[in-house]
């Protein structure tokens, strides 16, 4: 099993229902620990907030920053890269792992991720071989989407995936979005994909969409 990442934690030790949730580029752990209490639970649940690991990012000028992989063309879709998506795929599923240790059934655990993070989420949750609770990506869009096809697991073909997204999003354009959604259809995922009036950022009704989803996949 590959090393751990630092964490914050938030929640009960005994917890059956986690989350694992992903920052974005530049971000840490931290970013999205206000988010909990602005959700609307009905389970006890248990965040793991991850710190990605310190790297270059080609298109900030090789500065060093928390980063799930490199960012190498403005054009976030093009010059991926495959080798830092990958590693960030073996770091995630030792959190997986470690929270199947702890007592949580697979299907009691959602992979979540903002923006960069999201993008991890997406690629790890499909290829996943036990069945997950559900995946959500936020600002974000399914990188390497020319190889999942042949990458999936069968384990959750059938995992809900909730996508929300900023109409106005200069950074990653909802188009991206828009994308994602359409090729997991074609693979017949269950899908859900929500725009909202904003840039690249979470707003009071997406939180309300999240808790309601959450909530469903914990019933």
């Amino acid at each position: 099993m590959s090393a751990l990442l630092p964490c914050v934690e938030i929640g009960l030790k005994d917890c059956a229902h986690s989350i694992i949730w992903l920052h974005g580029l530049g971000a840490d752990g931290h970013d999205f620990e206000p988010v909990v209490n602005e959700l609307n639970l009905t389970q006890a649940v248990r965040f793991i907030f991850p710190h990605a690991p310190t790297m270059p990012v080609t298109v900030n000028n090789g500065l060093s920053m928390p980063a799930w992989y490199d960012i190498k063309s403005a054009q976030i879709d093009s010059q991926q890269d495959e080798t830092g998506i990958q590693q960030s795929q073996k770091l995630i599923l030792a959190l997986i792992e470690r929270e199947i240790e702890r007592g949580v059934k697979s299907t009691n655990i959602i992979l979540a991720g903002f923006s960069q993070g999201g993008a991890i989420a997406l690629h790890t949750g499909l290829r996943y071989e036990k069945p997950l609770a559900g995946i959500m990506g936020l600002s974000t869009y399914l990188p390497l989407i020319d190889s999942v096809e042949n990458e999936i697991s069968d384990a959750n073909r059938t995992t809900p995936i909730l996508l929300a997204h900023g109409a106005h999003d200069p950074i990653i354009p909802f188009a991206l979005a828009e994308k994602t959604n359409h090729v997991l259809k074609q693979l017949n995922y269950n899908t859900e994909l929500y725009s909202y009036v904003m840039e690249h950022s979470v707003c009071p009704e997406e939180i309300d969409k999240i808790s309601d989803w959450i909530n469903q996949q914990f019933s």
